[in-house]
């Protein structure tokens, strides 16, 4: 098992460094993060300050919480739950991009990868 848990540690350390950014950009660039989005889509963002600091607090929490618990081997239990908080955050992620008519594939990528770190987490306690 010793390969796996590189596998799921390499899967882990991905994701902490997405939604680390992502969260980050939400909470410390919201102006030029809407702006991107905008851009990108051509359109009206239509996403709230409130909202995305949430979302951003949610996911900065998230990229923590895949890391730091299983690293420290306090409270691992941490590890997959923020895994599964990231794969609702996705949940939602996807269903926006779906209603604005954009490709969903990046989120639910994200979706899987989080959903497998809960998974062999919660196994491997």
């Amino acid at each position: 098992m010793p390969a796996l848990d590189t596998v799921i540690w390499a899967v882990q350390g991905i994701l902490a460094a997405v939604f680390l950014f992502s969260g980050a950009m939400k909470l410390l660039a919201f102006d030029r993060y809407i702006r991107m989005v905008e851009e990108r889509s051509g359109r009206d963002a239509d996403l709230s300050r409130p909202l995305m600091t949430v979302v951003g607090l949610s996911e900065v929490a998230g990229g923590l919480g895949l890391i730091l618990p299983w690293a420290t081997g306090i409270l691992r239990v941490l590890t997959p739950l923020a895994a599964l908080g990231l794969a609702v955050i996705m949940i939602g992620a996807t269903n926006y991009h779906r209603r604005r008519g954009e490709p969903p594939l990046p989120t639910v990528v994200l979706l899987v990868l989080a959903l497998i770190v809960a998974v062999t987490r919660f196994g491997g306690m």
